[in-house]
């Protein structure tokens, strides 16, 4: 009667794991469809396409490498992919250390914590182009700026901040570290929340300060989420693209203009689609081995 009872119950199990399966897949439908059509058909159709001729956005012949070496010898090219190199060095030096650095203060606060999650968070609810031109009046040149002006109260000179070619790039990344970094805080106060508490309290015991806290317990603890953070963020700004659209329009003289920014000026601006689609395939080209890069660090992460 038992091997009766269990053979019953091997054959009813499949069964059951396959209607499991069937609802699963049928939630996972709208996902699908709006990866396909949202995502992976755009990548398809634009790698594809940067291969041809184009006429408008219709394909009319192959072109081989001949959209590539357009762009490649375009006087543009060189210029934009340093700036874009040069964004994320920038973000790396200024937003990358700021989320990490507040997360481990709040972190360590005992009052007001909540409260500063909120005020933190606020920024990312603004929209982009409502940012961007917030941080384009703070730093407009002349007495008008509202930077300007606090720098007139203390008896300064006004300065030309967007309209000075060196210091173009690191200010529109400080206007987007301002406006991103507190859902990357949200991120690494999560994993500082899963640090075991009892290390932190013998090491409180031990006399250890907060520096030393900081650098023994929750720096390694970090790591994993820190890297998976870098390489979001590469990938983020190496993309930039509405920012120096809204705030300086590439300038001055091309000194803010971003790989995307010409890819977006080659569409709409000259009507060149097999350019900008070159570009942008590029630009994926370059996406895709930095992603190579993370995976095989994570792994010796893992392997360590």
């Amino acid at each position: 009667m038992l091997r009766r009872n269990f053979n019953r119950g091997l054959n009813k199990s499949p069964v059951r794991l396959k209607k499991v399966d069937m609802a699963a897949w049928i939630l996972c439908v709208p996902f699908i469809f709006s990866l396909y059509f949202f995502h992976i058909r755009p990548i398809i159709i634009g790698l594809s396409y940067s291969f041809c001729e184009m006429k408008g956005f219709s394909p009319i012949g192959f072109a081989g490498l001949d959209n590539f070496i357009s762009v490649i010898r375009d006087t543009a090219f060189i210029k934009t992919l340093i700036n874009t190199v040069m964004y994320t060095v920038w973000s790396l030096v200024i937003g990358f250390w700021v989320p990490i650095f507040v997360a481990v203060i709040v972190n360590e606060l005992v009052h007001f914590r909540g409260t500063l999650k909120v005020m933190m968070y606020l920024p990312c609810i603004v929209p982009s182009l409502a940012a961007s031109l917030i941080w384009y009046f703070f730093y407009q040149p002349g007495q008008a700026g509202v930077l300007n002006q606090v720098i007139l109260m203390f008896g300064g000179e006004p300065q030309v901040w967007l309209q000075d070619k060196n210091l173009v790039i690191p200010l529109i990344i400080i206007s987007m570290t301002w406006r991103g970094f507190g859902s990357t805080v949200v991120f690494y106060l999560a994993a500082l929340q899963g640090i075991n508490q009892e290390l932190y309290e013998a090491a409180r015991v031990d006399g250890a300060g907060i520096i030393q806290r900081a650098k023994t317990i929750t720096l390694p603890h970090l790591a994993p989420i820190a890297l998976l953070m870098l390489v979001r963020q590469i990938i983020g700004i190496f993309q930039i693209q509405s920012e120096p659209m809204l705030m300086t329009g590439g300038g001055p003289n091309g000194a803010s203009l971003s790989l995307n920014l010409q890819s977006y000026y080659y569409m709409f601006n000259y009507f060149q689609t097999e350019r900008a689609l070159a570009l942008g395939t590029i630009t994926f080209a370059i996406l895709m081995i930095t992603n190579i890069f993370y995976f095989r660090i994570e792994k010796k992460l893992e392997i360590y």
